[in-house]
């Protein structure tokens, strides 16, 4: 008997919170448009740049540099990377790495980067264009930017721009 009841709560909440995302997934598309468009205004603004879309993605990469040595990335590679981020809009700068080459499993970065990355090699560096669902979303991230001038940091829902340099990448 305890075994019933507890399937019927737990179907419950699972019910329930496909239910929510339902209700997201409208202002999930409503925000993809709105990011969208933000780019591609930024990239018709600058017809210079030689930017290439992620597949269906929204995410736009330029490489700067393509890199000179080989790597399969996976979720494991390790990457140490430099890199600059701002706000696409304003072109406020929120992060950098600076002096400092940290390393991260490309696992453990944000969306946009786990794409981004993997289209240059070792040595190489690319420029980032990415919507907020390829970013942090709708969450904002007080603790970015606030160096950089943000008082709040950086909001929720921001487009970024990233130059990242790949100097390593280990499996």
């Amino acid at each position: 008997m305890n075994r019933v009841a507890i399937i019927i709560v737990v179907l419950f909440f699972c019910f329930t919170a496909c239910k929510k995302s339902d209700l997201g997934s409208t202002a999930e598309k409503a925000q993809a448009a709105i990011d969208d468009k933000i780019i591609s205004d930024y990239l018709a603004a600058n017809p210079g740049l030689a930017a290439k879309k992620i597949d269906t993605t929204g995410v736009y990469y330029i490489v700067k540099d393509p890199g000179g040595v080989n790597t399969i990335f996976t979720s494991s590679t390790r990457i140490t990377v430099g890199y600059t981020g701002r706000i696409l809009t304003t072109g406020q700068k929120f992060a950098e790495s600076g002096d400092f080459n940290p390393t991260f499993a490309l696992g453990e970065v944000i969306r946009g980067w786990k794409l981004g990355i993997p289209q240059i090699k070792k040595g190489g560096s690319v420029r980032l264009l990415l919507p907020s669902r390829y970013a942090y979303g709708p969450y904002p991230q007080p603790q970015l930017g606030v160096a950089f001038g943000l008082k709040d940091g950086l909001p929720g829902s921001a487009v970024l721009d990233f130059d990242i340099n790949l100097y390593d990448a280990v499996n």
